[in-house]
């Protein structure tokens, strides 16, 4: 039994020694484990919570206050044992004596205080009418000392009368609408079947002249050719493609309206009906049987409504951007785009052929095309032609280089003036008189049609590394002159082997005779020798400078540490001449600094937690004290030369 109970003890003061700002769960399921086996037990927890709130700690506090209120909800047995000390209780959790009030650190006190105020507050709230000091406590702290509690029964009253109040006004606005939908509920359905009427005739008229086309039936071999399924898709996707509608002149008007007619259903009709629906769905009236047959009736109607727009969009007249369509208000006419190939020097007209328009415009802008393309292709006939009678032309043309298409070959050629202001149009786009001989010279042409170009790098192809690997690949990093890995990019073959570049120079050494190589041997030699003596004295320079430098640093470090300790020295005596207090000035800064850097390094504890923090006010308040100390000692030393003076100087005052 005695193990039980230093096991429960063990397990609570575990608990309590952290910096956490909640109790850990594991240990709080184990304390609750272990005090719900016997009433000794929790005698025992509560005592040793009782002695942990009277600490001089607020996080210990803290922290023992969570476990008080998870076993004061929990056990009957708990909670009279509290009741009989909680004058001490409230007096170590919330503070309200003078004389006794919370310990620091100050966040954690605060802290403290307003839960001890919540859980005392919903305390009373449950268990109140049956514990007597429960209420007289609640009632001393309100209306005696004034605190002020959150009031959590009143805010949860008053969060469930506003949502109440919120469901009466859904409600209220259901069964408005559910009137509404019962008084005009044959007037919407005789107006959503006469749009659907509309577009079932729109698409009989369009279906009328499908039907004329009659398409001969596929024998059983020619569906042997489509036994891919491939082939099969393509052919089913080539299938509904024909089956919509192709706009042309005589179906335009009809196709417009259908669209009007589909946006309506759709932007209207569609969302209405699933805006009723869900309201029959939500609603709650005592008459169950119009409710039961508008849903029903209103599900058929969405139903047909999503077949009929299912049908529009396998003719192929649904909404293609119609929006965007309204609000282009402004008429333009279709122009033709010339599209021209980068390699060749000239023009090259596309030869695809448009879609059929019913204004007259167009027909007459696809025969000036026509007849456009029928000339540039006579002209490269009769160029080709002439090529190739001509050899020289031919040379040349093979020789001259290709140029992309630009503005200055719009005047390739010809050195002429050009005529200006023919049309009457002025220089801003206004209308004005014509000028007859207003011209632009040759030379302002030749000047605007110069031609630009713009520089092109040649690609480089970057070889990669190909430098062997530990897992057996080569590397294939492509880097310029050198590899961040492997160093300068070299030539290798297919096994990552360096490829020695001056092969042919070794065979070239291994055919001179020996003689010429006894002869040049000796040359060789005395020309390494003056190269390593040049190399050594420049080594050597290079390491009297290097200790020249390390000297001079040094050098300057040895004086800037004197004069340093020479500051520390004067300010050490300034200090101990105005106030023996600030003899400790330079320890104490040197102490805290030390521990700033030690509490990083730790983890922090209860113990670290009580530590007054240094902060940037006490920091400049200890400047200022060095400060006024530093200023004292020289007025007093200012003030006994000027007695010294004095008296060796009398006759001078």
């Amino acid at each position: 039994m005695a193990d039980e109970r230093e096991k429960a003890a063990a397990l609570i003061e575990r608990a309590v020694d952290s910096t956490a700002a909640e109790v850990d769960p594991r240990l709080l399921k184990a304390i609750k484990f272990v005090v719900r086996n016997s009433d000794s037990e929790l005698r025992c927890a509560s005592q040793t919570l009782m002695s942990l709130m009277k600490r001089n700690h607020s996080q210990v506090r803290y922290l023992a206050l969570l476990i008080v209120d998870e076993l004061f909800m929990r056990s009957k047995l708990f909670r009279s044992l509290l009741v009989e000390n909680l004058d001490l209780f409230l007096s170590l959790s919330i503070g309200f004596r003078r004389n006794h009030p919370l310990p620091p650190p100050a966040s954690i006190a605060s802290l403290l205080r307003s839960k001890a105020i919540e859980f005392l507050e919903k305390w009373n709230d449950s268990f109140g009418i049956h514990y007597r000091q429960l209420r007289l406590g609640y009632d001393y702290l309100k209306n005696t000392l004034r605190f002020q509690f959150p009031n959590l029964q009143a805010n949860a009253a008053r969060i469930q009368q506003e949502r109440r109040e919120r469901e009466m006004r859904t409600r209220d606005i259901l069964l408005k609408k559910f009137e509404s939908l019962k008084a005009n509920f044959s007037s919407i359905k005789e107006e959503i079947h006469a749009n659907i009427d509309e577009i079932d005739e729109c698409l009989g008229i369009l279906r009328m002249k499908d039907d004329d086309m009659q398409f001969d039936p596929v024998d059983n071999e020619e569906m042997e050719e489509f036994y891919n399924s491939e082939l099969h898709q393509i052919r089913l996707d080539s299938l509904r493609e024909a089956k919509k509608v192709q706009v042309d002149s005589e179906n335009e008007v009809v196709i417009d309206a259908l669209r009007e007619f589909y946006k309506v259903l759709v932007t209207k009709h569609l969302a209405a009906v699933q805006e009723w629906i869900s309201v029959l769905i939500r609603v709650e009236v005592a008459d169950h049987s119009f409710r039961d047959s508008a849903l029903k009736n209103l599900i058929d109607i969405r139903n047909l409504i999503q077949s009929i727009k299912r049908k529009c969009e396998e003719s192929g007249c649904e909404l293609r951007k119609i929006a965007n369509a309204e609000d282009e208000e402004v008429i333009w006419e279709e122009g033709t785009v010339e599209q021209f190939d980068k390699g060749e020097a000239g023009p090259s007209f596309s030869k695809t052929p448009e879609a059929p328009s019913t204004s007259t415009a167009n027909s007459t802008r696809d025969v000036k095309r026509a007849k456009k393309l029928s000339n540039v292709t006579e002209k490269r006939n009769a160029w080709s032609s002439e090529s190739n009678k001509d050899p020289v032309r031919s040379e040349l043309l093979a020789e001259a280089p290709v140029l992309n298409w630009g503005s200055f070959l719009d005047r390739w050629g010809p050195n002429e003036n050009v005529m200006a202001n023919q049309r009457g149009l002025d220089v801003e786009g206004h209308w004005g008189r014509v000028d007859q001989d207003a011209v632009i010279p040759a030379e302002k042409i030749a000047e605007l049609s110069m031609r630009a170009s713009v520089y092109e790098e040649k690609p480089l192809e970057i070889q990669p590394c190909r430098a062997p690997l530990k897992n057996g690949a080569l590397c294939q990093r492509k880097d310029l002159r050198v590899c961040p890995f492997h160093g300068p990019i070299i030539p290798r073959d297919d096994e990552g082997n360096s490829i020695k570049e001056s092969s042919s120079t070794e065979e070239a050494v291994d055919q001179i005779q020996p003689e010429e190589s006894s002869r040049n041997a000796d040359s060789n030699v005395v020309h390494q020798l003056l190269k390593q003596a040049v190399q050594n004295v420049r080594e050597r320079d290079k390491e009297d400078a290097k200790q020249r430098e390390v000297d001079k640093r040094a050098l300057k470090r040895a004086k800037l540490a004197e004069v340093r300790e020479h500051n520390e020295a004067m300010l050490r005596d300034a200090a101990i001449a105005s106030t023996s207090r600030s003899y400790y000035v330079g320890e104490d800064r040197e102490i805290s600094n030390g521990s700033r850097i030690s509490s990083r390094r730790k983890k922090q504890t209860l113990a670290s937690m009580l530590k007054k923090k240094e902060t940037s006010k006490d920091r400049l308040a200890q400047r200022l004290l060095n400060t006024n100390a530093r200023d004292a000692t020289i007025r007093q030393l200012t003030t006994a030369e000027e007695a010294n003076y004095r008296e060796a100087f009398p006759n001078q005052w």
